[in-house]
C-alpha cells in the first residue's frame, strides 16, 4: 500500500523513491509488525482471558504442564494480524508470491482456528477430526502448488536445487506440485508438533524465516543468483518484505509467549506459520534446504512416526513420550533448558543451511 503511494507522491517529491528499496521496506516491516504484536498483545490476551478461552492439558503428558490450564490460547491470531497488516502496509501487492504466501498462510490459520475453537469452545477434544483437518490442508497447498507450476514464467521456477552441487538442477515438470504439496504440508504439521513448550516452536520460527527472507533477497537478484548458482525467481525477493513481517510478528508474540507463557499460539498460529515457511521454500525453490534448517521440526515430527510405528509393530516405545521436546521433559530436563538448548540447535542449523548456498 505505502509502495503505490510512495510512486504516486515520487512525481512530486523524488525522496519517496526510496521506499523501492527492499531492505528499506524490510525493516519497516519487522517494525510494523513488532509493534502491532505488543500493541494488540495484551488486548488479544484480555478477550481471550474473558471469553474462557483457555489451554487444556492433557492428563498423560508431563505434570508440570498441569499448571497451565486455562492459559490463554489461540494467539496465533494476534500473529497473523501483524503480519497481514505488515505486509500489506509494505509489501508490493501486485506481486503474485506475496498473494500466494499470504493466502497460504491466512488460509491454513483458518483450518487451525476451526480446530483451536471446537477445543478450547465447544470443548470437543477432538477438535476437528484429522481426516477433515488434512483434507483442507490439501486442498489449500495442492492449488497453491498447481497455481505456482501453471503461472511459471521461466523453466528456474520448477527446478529442484541440491545443495552443496552447482550443476545438477533437473526439471520436476508435474512432480513440482507433489513435492511443493508435501513441502507446505509437511512443513505446517511440523511446526505445529513442534509448539508443545512456551516459546519452542516461535523462535526457530522466526530464525528460519529470517534465513528464508535471506535466500529470497539472493534468487530475486540476478547477479547474486548467477554469482551463487542458484535460480533466479523474478519477483521472489519481494519475499524479504513477507519474511521480515514474520520475524517482527513473532519476536512481539515472544515477549509474551516466553516461559511461563501468557498466551499459546494454538493451531491457528502454527499450522499458518509452518505453511508459509513451506510456501516460501517452494517459490524460491530452496526445500531441501528448509528441511536443513528447520532440522528441530523435522526430528520432532520423525520422533512422533517412530514412537507411533514402534508401538505398533512392537508394542514398546522408543521415547518415553513423543514428540522429542516431551521426552527430555520426562528425562528431568526443566522446560527452559529443553527450549533454549532446541533454539541454539535452531542456530546452527540455520548457519548451515545459508552456508549451502555458497559451498557449491
Amino acid at each position: 500500500m505505502f509502495l503505490w503511494l510512495a510512486d504516486w507522491l515520487a512525481q512530486f517529491q523524488s525522496g519517496f523513491n526510496v521506499l523501492n528499496y527492499l531492505t528499506l521496506r524490510t525493516i519497516f516491516a519487522i517494525i510494523t509488525a513488532l509493534v502491532v504484536s505488543m500493541v494488540l498483545g495484551p488486548i488479544v490476551i484480555r478477550k481471550l482471558r474473558e471469553y474462557q478461552i483457555g489451554q487444556a492439558i492433557r492428563e498423560l503428558g508431563p505434570k508440570s504442564h498441569l499448571s497451565k490450564a486455562g492459559t490463554p490460547t489461540m494467539g496465533g491470531v494476534l500473529i497473523l494480524l501483524a503480519i497481514s497488516i505488515s505486509t500489506l502496509l509494505w509489501g508490493n501487492l501486485e506481486n503474485r508470491y506475496v498473494w500466494i504466501v499470504l493466502l497460504v498462510t491466512l488460509f491454513f490459520g483458518a483450518v487451525g482456528w476451526v480446530d483451536d475453537y471446537r477445543k478450547v469452545v465447544e470443548k470437543n477434544s477432538r477438535g476437528l477430526p484429522a481426516r477433515w483437518k488434512y483434507f483442507w490442508q490439501s486442498v489449500i497447498a495442492l492449488v497453491a502448488s498447481a497455481f505456482l507450476f501453471y503461472s511459471a514464467q521461466s523453466p528456474q521456477e520448477t527446478q529442484l536445487v541440491v545443495p552443496f552441487i552447482k550443476d545438477v538442477m533437473p526439471q520436476l515438470g508435474l512432480l513440482f506440485i507433489l513435492l511443493s504439496y508435501f513441502v507446505i504440508v509437511g512443513s505446517s504439521n511440523a511446526v505445529n508438533l513442534t509448539d508443545g513448550l512456551d516459546g519452542l516452536a516461535i523462535m526457530p520460527t522466526v530464525m528460519v524465516a529470517a534465513a528464508l527472507g535471506v535466500c529470497a533477497y539472493l534468487a530475486g537478484h540476478t547477479y547474486f543468483a548467477d554469482y551463487l548458482h542458484i535460480p533466479y525467481i523474478a519477483g521472489a525477493g519481494e519475499l524479504v518484505v513477507f519474511c521480515g513481517a514474520i520475524v517482527g510478528a513473532g519476536i512481539g508474540f515472544l515477549w509474551f509467549n516466553t516461559y511461563p507463557a501468557q498466551v499459546f499460539m494454538g493451531d491457528v498460529g502454527s499450522l499458518a506459520l509452518g505453511a508459509a515457511l513451506g510456501a516460501i521454500a517452494v517459490v524460491i525453490r530452496q526445500e531441501i534446504v528448509l528441511f536443513i534448517m528447520g532440522g528441530v521440526f523435522v526430528a520432532e515430527t520423525v520422533s512422533v512416526i517412530l514412537q507411533v510405528a514402534s508401538f505398533k509393530m512392537t508394542g514398546k516405545r522408543i521415547f518415553r513420550m513423543a514428540p522429542l521436546h516431551h521426552h527430555f521433559e520426562l528425562k528431568g530436563w526443566p522446560e527452559p533448558r529443553v527450549i533454549v538448548r532446541f533454539w541454539i540447535i535452531t542456530i546452527i542449523l540455520v548457519l548451515a543451511g545459508l552456508a549451502t548456498l555458497k559451498i557449491r
